[in-house]
């Protein structure tokens, strides 16, 4: 494949069948440089892209051009909504707005309020992604987002705080141990709450379904069952994403601080050390996680409501799960 193939407008620029296509896509995604997009920048590749749409589109317009105008357009304008998404919870700025709470939730001998603190941060922080990345073309109230908030809070706090306890309690484990098993509460109370805050946030989709999309993008009906696979695929990806963010940098540390006589020596270098391992763990465990799926799943119209299959002659239709 040529590195910009034919320009095809909505779709993604590799391919989405093979987890390395996905891989490559979602790096674009992420790509922290459209942070930096102006709005003039901003309203020339939308105008780009109207032209492509309209047939009015310029010769000398490359399909270089038009892949990258829609790579920025989709990292900050919402595809459902079409309005702007807030810098620090565009998919782009998922890293480095994230990663400085990712470092707060692993800091060693965590007190009961930091722990509560980092946790309440970290789930505000995911719960406002979720918000700004989901799937918007059905109308849900915001009694919901409070919902899915305060349950993935809830359980986080709940999680890690329970544990921290029961750790602090178990007698037969040394300080050291305790200091090292400590550092790995994080996950299992963050990869919890992960799960209840996308399911309750995004519970109307499952009594209310999501739109439906036949080959050429048109909607051809609201499905129930897409909604719960698409629920699935996002709640799965929650739980694998904080995985090698959570547990890999507790390891790491723990090697480094063991075996660097420049950090013994010198204990404030472990906080700097610490953040540059977090930001490549996050780095690399974010395009990995959310290349699981297609963000544009496919299901077979077979598997679907009855409705669905006497709407359209296409076997296969597709949803957007959201991120």
């Amino acid at each position: 494949m040529s590195e910009y193939p034919t320009f095809q407008y909505g779709k993604p620029r590799f391919d989405q069948n093979t987890f390395f296509g996905r891989f490559r896509h979602f790096l674009d995604v992420i790509d922290p440089s459209t942070l930096f997009v102006t709005e003039k920048r901003l309203q020339e590749c939308v105008g780009l892209l109207d032209h492509f749409k309209r047939g009015t589109l310029p010769p000398e317009v490359t399909d270089a051009q038009l892949w990258q105008a829609q790579k920025i357009k989709q990292a900050i304008i919402h595809p459902d909504t079409g309005e702007k998404i807030l810098m620090p919870f565009r998919m782009s700025g998922f890293i480095p707005f994230g990663t400085p709470v990712v470092v707060g939730l692993l800091l060693p001998n965590q007190t009961l309020v930091s722990t509560i603190f980092w946790q309440w941060l970290n789930q505000s922080h995911n719960a406002c992604v979720n918000y700004c990345n989901r799937n918007a073309s059905k109308p849900a109230a915001a009694s919901k987002f409070v919902q899915g908030y305060l349950g993935a809070v809830t359980s986080a706090v709940s999680i890690a705080v329970g544990l921290n306890v029961l750790i602090q309690k178990a007698s037969r484990f040394s300080p050291t141990t305790r200091l090292l098993v400590q550092r790995f509460i994080p996950f299992p109370a963050v990869a919890t709450a992960n799960v209840c805050n996308v399911v309750l946030m995004r519970h109307s989709e499952l009594s209310e379904g999501i739109s439906v999309l036949d080959d050429n993008g048109n909607v051809v009906g609201t499905s129930k069952v897409a909604a719960r696979h698409a629920l699935l695929e996002t709640a799965l990806t929650r739980v694998v994403l904080p995985m090698p963010i959570l547990v890999l940098p507790p390891i790491i540390m723990a090697v480094l601080e063991n075996r660097l006589p420049l950090l013994q020596r010198r204990r404030r270098l472990v906080l700097p050390v610490h953040s540059l391992v977090c930001l490549a763990a996050f780095g690399l465990a974010l395009p990995l996680a959310i290349s699981l799926f297609p963000q544009l799943s496919q299901i077979d119209v077979s598997r679907l409501e009855p409705e669905i299959a006497m709407a359209t002659d296409c076997k296969i239709v597709t949803y957007n799960k959201g991120l």
